[in-house]
């Protein structure tokens, strides 16, 4: 169980807030982090791991023209997993991973090119909803590696805008449950 896998768990189940996730390279790897935290399901919806560029339209709404045209490494092919995800299986925060591990380049794209996106609640400064948000990632390393990276990649960007997300009252909940001490979230 990662720290961050915990974090994430502790934060949405503080907020009553549910996650589901949409893997690609990963194939499951973010999934089973956050359920390898004890007391997930009070926050976890579930997943969806759509390795083939066919599913990321038919079960997460990715469209089908972008995967047409650039492919199932794309920025905003990563956008529209995390929304998709999170609209299928009706949660509050959706994640989403895609990229080549290798060990051979894919849809133009060399080994190690990942995006990670989240697409959740999000509150812009006029109270209006806004786009979710991308990470764009050039990783080295073997198969493992990139696929672990993009893992703990995807989790601190959830982790960020969690953080970023967290009103006053949820904090002093937060520091309540600690002892009286405010628990930051890793970066």
């Amino acid at each position: 169980m990662s720290p961050m896998a915990a974090e994430v768990v502790r934060l949405l189940t503080v907020r009553g807030e549910t996650l589901a996730v949409a893997e690609s390279l990963t194939g499951g790897l973010v999934a089973a982090e956050i359920t390898a935290v004890p007391g997930a399901s009070k926050a976890f919806r579930g997943s969806v791991t759509a390795y083939a560029t066919e599913l990321k339209h038919e079960l997460l709404g990715v469209d089908v023209t972008l995967l047409a045209e650039r492919g199932a490494v794309d920025a905003q092919v990563a956008a529209q997993m995390a929304a998709g995800v999170r609209k299928a299986l009706g949660a509050d925060w959706g994640i989403a991973t895609t990229g080549v591990a290798g060990p051979e380049p894919q849809d133009g794209q060399p080994v190690g090119t990942v995006y990670v996106a989240v697409d959740g609640p999000f509150a812009a400064p006029s109270g209006t909803l806004r786009d979710g948000k991308v990470v764009p990632l050039r990783l080295n390393g073997d198969r493992a590696e990139i696929r672990m990276e993009s893992v703990r990649s995807v989790l601190a960007l959830l982790l960020r805008e969690l953080a970023g997300e967290q009103t006053g009252n949820e904090r002093a909940q937060d520091t309540e449950q600690n002892g009286g001490f405010d628990v930051c979230s890793p970066e």
